[in-house]
């Protein structure tokens, strides 16, 4: 696998989903099937490991019951 140096969005990103994710009581193995993706891919985006597509960040979205945004968001709401 490539590694790239992870970016404050896909930390962002990261920390979300892992805070959403266990609020919602969801395994990565729960969520990655709601998600239609592999448990290993969620768990490298859980770790900010990987680069997330639109596409992907949709169906993450999508398995969480959210907007896309959401996931993006800081969690103070700033820039």
């Amino acid at each position: 696998m490539k590694r790239t140096h992870p970016g404050a969005l896909r930390e962002i990103l990261a920390t979300n989903l892992r805070r959403i994710r266990a609020d919602k009581e969801l395994s990565q193995d729960a969520l990655a099937d709601l998600c239609g993706i592999d448990r290993s891919y969620l768990s490298g985006v859980e770790r900010g490991l990987r680069n997330v597509s639109i596409d992907n960040l949709e169906r993450l979205a999508a398995g969480l019951r959210l907007e896309p945004w959401q996931l993006i968001r800081r969690p103070d709401g700033g820039r």
